[in-house]
Parts: structure tokens; C-alpha cells; sequence
């Protein structure tokens, strides 16, 4: 098992979901996460019918950040 692949274990176990997060200025609910087949962390991300999927890494966390966001945060600083 990958290192990317741990993590994203962790992040799916733990990350309370769905929560809003406001992205380039539009708010959407995160969903989900998935792995994609390169081995990043995405965040499925929802606003009414459209759904888009962001780069963990470049995914902005809200203030308070949901419960389980610590590995978010660790998956960052693993992907320095």
C-alpha cells in the first residue's frame, strides 16, 4: 500500500462530511473524497447539479475546519 494510498484511507475514515467550503469565491459542499489512478487525493464537490472534483491540496479548508481535517493537513505537509 502507497503512502498517498494511507493517507487518503485516513482522510476518508475521518474527514466529517459532507461540509462547506467556498472555492475561487463559490460555495460548494465537499461530499467525498476519491483516489485518483496517478495517486492524488481529491475532494468530490457538489453545488446543485454540478459536481467537480478538487485537488485536495488546493482544496480550502472553512473556519472552524470539520472534525478529521488534521489529515488533510498532514497529507499537505507529506506532499511537500
Amino acid at each position: 500500500m502507497s503512502s498517498s494510498t494511507s493517507v487518503f484511507m485516513m482522510i476518508e475514515e475521518n474527514l466529517a462530511m459532507p461540509f462547506t467550503t467556498t472555492v475561487l469565491g463559490v460555495e460548494v459542499s465537499v461530499v467525498g473524497v476519491d483516489l485518483t489512478d496517478d495517486g492524488r487525493v481529491v475532494a468530490r464537490c457538489a453545488r446543485g447539479a454540478v459536481r467537480q472534483d478538487i485537488g485536495i491540496l488546493d482544496l480550502p479548508l472553512p473556519e472552524p475546519a470539520p472534525e478529521g481535517a488534521q489529515w488533510i493537513e498532514a497529507y499537505r505537509y507529506w506532499a511537500r
